[in-house]
C-alpha cells in the first residue's frame, strides 16, 4: 500500500513556490487515494492533471497497484486548515456547532483559538414585547464546532 505521508511529500515539493498547497490526503486498504489541494487563489484542472503525473512518475504501477485522484477543495466542502479559513474571512460561511446549532454568518476572523463570526438573530431588547432581528459578533473556540463551510448564495 502507499504511504500517504510520502504522497504528501511529493505533492508539497511539487507545489513548493505557488500559492497552491495540500489540504488533506486519504488511502483507502484498496489502494484508492484521493488527495485534496487548495489555493489563496484558484486551481485550475490543468494544476491538478500536473500534480497527478508528478505523484504518479515516483510510484512504480508494477509494484503498486493504486487508483489517484488530484482534486479541489471545491466550494462547499469543509474547511479544514487555517489557510483555507483566512482566504474566506469576510465571506459566508455555514457553521454546524458540536452542540446540532447551524448557523449562516460572516467570517470575521480565523486563528490557533478559534473563529469569529457576525450574524443575525433574533433577541428580546427591552422595551419591546417580540424579539428583534439584532447583529451579534460572538467568537467560537475549535472545540465547539463541529465543521465550517463556504457559503453561496444564490439569491
Amino acid at each position: 500500500m502507499i504511504d500517504v505521508k510520502r504522497v504528501i511529500e511529493i505533492a508539497e515539493k511539487h507545489l513548493e513556490g505557488s500559492d497552491m498547497f495540500v489540504v488533506e490526503c486519504k488511502a483507502t486498504p484498496m489502494g484508492e487515494i484521493e488527495l485534496l489541494i487548495d489555493s489563496d487563489t484558484a486551481v485550475k484542472l490543468e494544476d491538478c492533471a500536473a500534480l497527478n503525473r508528478a505523484i504518479e512518475a515516483e510510484f512504480d504501477r508494477e509494484v503498486e497497484d493504486y487508483s489517484l485522484m488530484v482534486a479541489s477543495a471545491g466550494i462547499g466542502s469543509e474547511l479544514k486548515l487555517l489557510r483555507q479559513y483566512q482566504k474566506v474571512v469576510g465571506s459566508s460561511v455555514e457553521v454546524l456547532l458540536k452542540d446540532g446549532v447551524k448557523i449562516l454568518a460572516k467570517l470575521l476572523n480565523a486563528d490557533n483559538e478559534g473563529i469569529s463570526l457576525s450574524y443575525e438573530e433574533k433577541q428580546l431588547v427591552d422595551g419591546k414585547k417580540r424579539k428583534q432581528t439584532v447583529e451579534v459578533t460572538k467568537t467560537y473556540a475549535w472545540e465547539e464546532v463541529k465543521y465550517v463551510k463556504e457559503y453561496l448564495d444564490f439569491k
